[in-house]
């Protein structure tokens, strides 16, 4: 874990609801897809933990939805402000055991994680799938950008207003892959964990107070014993979670 002062240069809205976010500084405490940020705003008490979406080791791609007042701070804020961030926290995908056709499944706002993992895949030489669902077509985005990739993607709408109807487990259901990688709400979790074929890794969502592991608010029985999402998580494999 690193404390850092990044700029922002781009803070723009990309889908309902949905801003994308730029941030320039040293994030080289960042080293594994799946990691998550946390970020303070001037006026709340909590950090916002953030996933990362992309990242090199002087820029920071969020992306995240406004559901508060805290990220309705964030949507407004302008180019050029610093930000207290907290960076490199969580553990990350383990890529190694991915396979040569690998399935990364994102619902919503946990789509953000996929793209970076996606980009790795795919420089690794795998024959990444992407499967992107959401509740209808406003809320779309990164389609475009997981295409320009080379990965295969597919699009599902509960409302069936774009791509497939229904969930992301009707177009998983129909396909041969290697592995799967996740990240999303829960409900999407069970639906994935009752259809999937191989083993894989979930990327889970909780609410945190410190986000390094110090408060032990985030955490959860697993097969192995206790665990902290913030720490010992986000990400954790398949074998080991009590549903």
């Amino acid at each position: 874990m690193k404390q850092e002062f990044l700029t922002i240069t781009e803070n723009k809205k990309i889908a309902k609801d949905v801003y994308l976010m730029v941030l320039e500084g040293d994030t080289s405490a960042i080293t594994a897809s799946g990691q998550f940020v946390n970020i303070k705003l001037d006026g709340f008490y909590l950090r916002r933990p953030i996933s990362v979406c992309d990242y090199d080791d002087k820029t920071l791609t969020i992306i995240y939805k406004v559901v508060g007042q805290g990220t309705e701070a964030m949507a407004e804020l302008p180019c050029g402000e610093k930000l207290d961030v907290l960076l490199g926290l969580g553990n990350g995908y383990n890529l190694e055991k991915s396979g040569d056709n690998p399935l990364l499944i994102g619902g919503g706002v946990g789509v953000p994680p996929m793209y970076n993992l996606c980009k790795k895949l795919i420089a690794e030489g795998k024959k990444a799938t992407v499967i992107l669902g959401f509740n209808t077509k406003d809320e779309i985005f990164f389609e475009d950008e997981f295409k320009a990739l080379g990965a295969d993607v597919y699009i599902t709408t509960v409302d069936g207003s774009y791509g497939t109807k229904g969930f992301v487990t009707d177009v998983m259901k129909n396909l041969t892959y290697s592995y799967f990688f996740t990240c999303g709400p829960m409900p999407m979790f069970k639906a994935i964990e009752a259809t999937a074929t191989t083993s894989g890794q979930y990327s889970f969502e909780e609410r945190m107070g410190c986000g390094f592991g110090a408060c032990m608010g985030c955490s959860c029985k697993t097969k192995y014993g206790n665990k902290r999402i913030c720490k010992d998580g986000p990400v954790l494999e398949r074998e080991e979670i009590i549903w």
